[in-house]
């Protein structure tokens, strides 16, 4: 897996000054549960790529009390199997994602984080060659 080709900086969408093109495809603030409907956190952010405006990471926030000692790591629009307007269903089980690499802001320009990130996932990262993005988001 090459880092050669990093697209660029993702960056969370909270954090410009844009918008989710369809208001009613705005998934931050739902909650993400796993295929058994099993809770796996909340969706507090989108990351986008700067270059071509598209979400490729979702950030999702887990555990904690009132914001302390919560877990927060990324998943690749890749993973999402399906979206209503209650949740967001992601292809892993609960179990499985205790393993999930944690969210770093620190490595946001570090393409190797990004690779290793998509690896553990099992995809391929969205600037390699090939890649195509889902049909993201749709619902069922």
């Amino acid at each position: 897996m090459t880092t050669d080709d990093f697209a660029g900086r993702l960056v969370r969408l909270s954090e410009t000054d844009q918008t989710v093109a369809d208001p009613a495809a705005d998934v931050r603030g739902r909650p993400m549960v796993d295929r058994s409907g099993e809770d796996v956190g909340r969706i507090e952010d989108l990351l986008i790529d700067e270059q071509e405006k598209k979400v490729r990471l979702l950030r999702v926030g887990s555990g904690g009390f009132l914001g302390i000692g919560k877990d927060h790591f990324l998943v690749p629009v890749d993973a999402i199997e399906s979206i209503d307007e209650e949740r967001v269903v992601v292809g892993r089980d609960r179990a499985g994602l205790a393993d999930a690499p944690a969210y770093d802001p620190e490595l946001a320009d570090d393409p190797v984080y990004y690779a290793t990130l998509y690896g553990w996932w099992g995809y391929g990262p969205y600037w390699t060659a090939g890649y195509v993005y889902p049909p993201f988001p749709y619902y069922r």
